[in-house]
């Protein structure tokens, strides 16, 4: 019965130009399509609009099928065979049909996907409405364009994979269409590459500007969510790093400059771009999606090999600044996190001027604060550095800006007084208790027992301007386990050392001399030999002793006044 409608809509409209078929032939032929597919006549509905004689018919009409040969290829429980042909007759209907009404049938499809069919759809159909658009010779841009923009929409409603197994079990298969874009937007970019190249064609602005609106797009979804880490996992592994990688190569193929693109932001607020129609540039590069960039360029080292290593680090920092302040201004953990990521210059930069330089910067930064953007500024960076020397450089300018309080004339309610005692819990404690690897945090420890002795000694009792003295008692959460991980420390290395000098004392062959080896940074350095070994014990010892120095000479001056504290509470306690 299916058959007998479409062959009988088919030899009613054979003949007759396209502007006299009813709006009844297309429904006809439609829902006669469908019901062929679904009864399992695909193999004799390819035959008859392969037939030469149904040649027109189809060019107009073909489209119309895009939609059962969609529903067919969704149902699981087709046979293969089946599912074969239904992709033939796509593959049939695209080479000969009108592009115009096929690219309105293919877009109808993507745009009305939805839950787990969208990326199955879009899998489906890209394709063939790739070779859809290359062979439209009018508004191709547009329909680039039109097409990049239903795409991204609908990807856009796809969960991002938060963790890498996630990524790689890829449920909402966000990732498979991600890397299967990168191939449909190819020959398009290659095409905008050409005409760079050669200087001429200017209609290909246009189709740049398509294209350059969906990179962007992309930087932002999924990229700028997507977690890339960790930077040494290879980018073949990671589909999303690829897909960032292709994004990136894009960018450059399409005559766009990475440090112009960097420098956007600068240049706009010095309204440079006034001349280049602004609002139409920040419609063009959105501020998110060139954070998403930096955070490639920067952290994930994608593309960097393309950026000029000629800019001095004040002005990257400067470049990034705004970058990092619309990172960190996410709710988004996944987001404000990369944010962070961009500040750890100073401590993982392989070049040691670098680390230097940006330290420097870094102070310059702390010093445009006013005093309550300074103590916001130092409690935001101790909860999210997990970087000992960072934490006390932090602790170092904490120190500096309670020494400036404390001077006559100076006092500010953020670096005295109550408001002062939640930010020193914070500082004088120790990450992990007893447990706390006191080499590994020596610099925090360090900054903290220097703070905690110039509190003691600089702040009188009588006055108490910093709210130290007015629950001293705290202050023992501190020492007492910082003195138990001493002991422990102390014993264990001093143990270690006997051990080593009693190894001296045994005749070694050179093979067993080199006994130890270090893991640093995930490289495995040259193994030590047991007197370098000993050297770095003794070193270990002598941190030790100036730790416990420091606490001595804050525990001498720290008892009497508590005792003093503690006389005093009885004897009003008595007196009540």
């Amino acid at each position: 019965m299916a058959l007998e409608k479409l062959e009988g809509v088919i030899e009613r409209c054979r003949g007759l130009p396209e502007t006299e078929f009813k709006e009844e032939d297309h429904s006809v032929f439609q829902s006669a399509a469908c019901q062929c597919l679904e009864e399992g006549h695909a193999t004799r509905l390819l035959e008859i609009l392969q037939d030469e004689k149904n040649k027109d018919f189809v060019i107009c009409m073909g489209w119309n099928v895009v939609g059962p040969i969609v529903s067919c290829a969704l149902k699981d429980q087709q046979e293969t065979e089946h599912k074969e042909n239904c992709l033939k007759i796509l593959n049939h209907v695209v080479q000969i049909s009108n592009p115009k009404e096929l690219l309105v049938g293919l877009l109808e499809q993507i745009e009305e996907s939805v839950g787990n069919n969208i990326a199955k759809i879009i899998l489906l159909l890209l394709q063939p409405l790739q070779r859809v658009l290359l062979k439209m010779k009018h508004k191709k841009a547009y329909s680039v364009g039109l097409s990049l923009a239903t795409i991204h929409s609908q990807l856009s409603k796809l969960p991002v994979p938060y963790t890498n197994e996630h990524r790689k079990q890829d449920e909402y298969e966000l990732c498979k269409c991600c890397m299967a874009v990168t191939s449909f937007i190819k020959p398009f970019v290659d095409e905008v590459s050409d005409a760079t190249e050669s200087e001429g064609n200017p209609s290909c602005n246009e189709l740049k500007d398509e294209l350059l609106k969906f990179c962007m797009k992309s930087l932002e979804y999924p990229l700028l969510t997507a977690q890339l880490c960790p930077l040494t996992e290879e980018i073949e592994n990671n589909s999303l790093k690829t897909f960032a990688a292709e994004i990136v190569v894009y960018l450059l193929a399409m005559g766009e400059s990475l440090p112009v693109l960097m420098a956007h932001q600068l240049l706009r607020s010095r309204k440079t771009l006034q001349e280049i129609d602004p609002l139409k540039e920040d419609v063009k590069y959105p501020t998110d999606s060139l954070a998403s960039l930096a955070y490639l360029l920067f952290v994930q080292h994608i593309g960097i090999d393309q950026f000029p290593a000629i800019y001095s680090p004040g002005y990257l920092l400067l470049v990034n600044m705004e970058y990092i302040a619309a990172l960190i201004s996410k709710t988004e953990e996944s987001i404000l996190s990369k944010g962070l990521d961009l500040v750890k210059v100073m401590t993982l930069c392989p070049i040691e001027h670098l680390r230097k330089s940006s330290l420097k910067i870094f102070q310059q930064y702390i010093d445009k604060f006013d005093p309550e953007g300074k103590y916001k500024l130092f409690r935001c960076l101790f909860k999210t550095s997990q970087h000992a020397g960072v934490q006390g450089y932090v602790i170092q300018n904490l120190k500096n800006q309670i020494d400036l309080a404390l001077k006559p004339g100076n006092k500010n309610v953020w670096f005295s007084g109550p408001q002062l005692i939640p930010l020193l819990h914070s500082v004088l404690s120790l990450p992990e208790g007893a447990e706390t690897d006191l080499l590994q945090n020596s610099d925090r420890i360090m900054a903290s027992l220097n703070l905690l002795r110039y509190l003691v000694i600089r702040d009188n009792e009588w006055e108490n301007q910093t709210g130290l003295w007015t629950n001293p008692f705290w202050i023992d959460s501190f020492l007492k386990p910082l003195r138990t991980a001493l002991n422990m420390s102390r014993a264990h290395y001093e143990a270690e050392v006997r051990n080593k000098r009693q190894n001296q004392k045994i005749k070694d062959t050179p093979d067993r001399e080199m006994q130890c080896s270090l893991t640093v940074g995930g490289k495995k350095l040259p193994k030590m030999t047991t007197a370098m070994q000993l050297e770095v014990l003794q070193s270990a010892l002598y941190t030790f002793d100036v730790m416990e120095s420091v606490q001595a000479r804050i525990e001498e001056l720290v008892e009497p006044k508590m005792k003093s504290r503690a006389e005093d509470k009885n004897v009003a306690s008595e007196a009540s």
